[in-house]
């Protein structure tokens, strides 16, 4: 036998080896594996439908209920601590299915400031045979204020940035050290913060993932949260121009009654809200009104909230607006004693450090370059920013509800004809727009708003085909209506025959 036969022999028992999954007992086997800059802290093995979320674990993502636990699949579970700085604490999770593994990671983002590890967007991708990953972003907290980034500007950068880059690279490590192979595609799909975050891998880590779903993305955050300010600002300051719930729900209803025929169905859906011009002058009190109606100063407000914040002084549109339809969830904004504590809590700790900041000091004019200064680098993501993601292969999936009353559906519009302009024209098929009518923050609302965004993207990615519609459905406890979702600025339009709960007598077309 000639030793070049021996050799040849062995190589490949070696790459039979490297290439065969490892075997789901050694799961425990990861915790001694060695990181940079980190530690694993546990690897354990959890059966099928045993998982059970810590108390205080954010369920965004999911339903919110055990349901989506019962039905995950037996999996590795890897938590770790990472340390890419000596004020850095980042806390991640891995999720890896011990059958049937699809060859794919899929990365899960956050809501507002994060501070918690989101258990139920790790599960769902999980029950389909995604390998999953989720981080804390570097500190625990609510998510509603940023305390802990005073005097840790190690933990903002983290929060901001770093924190989902290394969370990814890390899983990536775990993948191919439990698998014995690295994952053959990476997605990112998640909401709000979490949009905002897939945004900033994108840009400043293009070959992280291969597919981004951004939905409702917070950005830019600076500019975000001076607008979230302005809506508490322009109803909060004067207790006269204060609304009520009920009143919302006033001018919600007059909304809907006053735009929902434009797209030729009265279905209780304004399909093209764009194009419907409303103003809610059109509610004010007049003589013997009830309670339901405007006073001439809540009227004013709500035209200020539609318009957007902007310097009263240049005049400078600081960020877009809320556009009608959006006020069943606008409560979360202009309902409290100060505006949304999120905001608040930007100024409050991140910008000025002062822990008597006073909203109402806020000069809109004055303020603004602090607003940016504090924040605008670490935590905003520029619409020209994406070109070497979209160079790379990457493609981008955005979308946002029209009726979204916590992050203005028209700055992702805004956002993306920006980008669109600047995009070299050969990247030009990498980018698609998807606006939900009807739908609130991340779900909910007036209309259908049940979809698979992974599955979405994973085909875009798999076949270079953007997608041409998106099948929106509503929830199984609810009456069974789909409708399609076409890519901006084209919207659904009804065939004329056939039922109007059925998204295939709708077909895509332009304005």
């Amino acid at each position: 036998m000639s030793n070049n036969f021996v050799r040849l022999v062995l190589i490949a028992a070696i790459s039979i080896t490297l290439a065969a999954p490892v075997m789901a007992d050694s799961c425990e086997g990861l915790a001694s594996l060695s990181l940079p800059d980190g530690k694993v802290t546990s690897a354990t093995l959890v059966a099928a439908g045993a998982f059970a979320p810590p108390m205080g674990g954010m369920m965004m993502g999911g339903p919110g209920s055990l349901a989506v636990f019962k039905s995950a699949p037996a999996f590795c579970r890897v938590t770790a601590t990472l340390t890419p700085t000596p004020d850095s604490d980042i806390k991640i999770e891995v999720w890896m299915p011990t059958e049937n593994w699809n060859g794919k990671l899929v990365g899960t983002g956050n809501g507002v400031w994060a501070g918690s590890i989101s258990y139920a967007a790790l599960a769902e991708p999980l029950a389909k045979g995604y390998a999953t990953a989720a981080t804390d972003t570097g500190h625990v907290g609510t998510g509603m204020d940023a305390k802990w980034a005073v005097g840790h500007i190690e933990k903002l950068i983290d929060n901001g940035y770093r924190a989902i880059h290394e969370m990814t690279v890390k899983a990536k490590a775990f993948i191919e050290a439990y698998y014995g192979r690295k994952e053959n595609r990476s997605l990112w799909v998640s909401c709000s913060t979490g949009g905002r975050q897939g945004l900033m891998e994108a840009y400043r880590y293009p070959e992280d993932y291969d597919g981004i779903s951004s939905m409702a993305p917070a950005n830019p955050w600076s500019r975000l949260m001076t607008g979230s300010l302005w809506s508490g600002y322009v109803t909060l300051k004067d207790e006269t121009r204060r609304v009520t719930m009920a009143k919302i729900n006033a001018v919600h209803s007059a909304f809907i009654n006053h735009c929902d025929e434009k797209d030729g169905l009265k279905d209780g859906i304004v399909n093209d809200p764009e194009h419907c011009s409303f103003d809610p002058v059109i509610i004010q009190c007049k003589e013997g009104d009830g309670n339901d109606c405007l006073t001439a100063p809540q009227v004013e407000a709500m035209r200020q909230i539609y318009a957007g914040a902007k310097n009263p002084r240049t005049g400078e549109q600081i960020l877009a607006g809320f556009q009608p339809g959006s006020e069943q969830q606008l409560m979360a904004l202009i309902g409290g004693k100060e505006p949304f504590p999120a905001a608040s809590s930007y100024f409050r700790d991140v910008v000025f450090n002062d822990p008597q900041w006073d909203y109402k000091s806020f000069d809109y004019d004055k303020d603004l370059a602090a607003a940016y200064k504090a924040g605008s680098e670490i935590l905003d993501v520029p619409s020209d920013g994406l070109s070497k993601f979209f160079k790379s292969g990457g493609k981008l999936l955005l979308s946002h509800g029209w009726s979204d009353g916590l992050i203005p559906a028209s700055g992702t519009v805004a956002f993306y004809k920006s980008m669109i302009a600047k995009m070299d024209p050969k990247s030009a098929d990498s980018a698609r727009l998807f606006m939900f009518p009807g739908m609130g923050h991340c779900g909910g609302g007036d209309a259908p708003s049940v979809v698979d965004m992974l599955s979405v993207i994973d085909q875009w990615v798999e076949t270079g085909k953007a997608p041409e519609r998106i099948i929106a459905t509503n929830p199984p406890n609810q009456k069974p209506i789909s409708r399609p979702i076409c890519p901006y600025p084209q919207i659904a339009k009804y065939k004329g025959s056939g039922s109007m709960d059925d998204a295939a007598n709708f077909e895509c077309k332009a304005r």
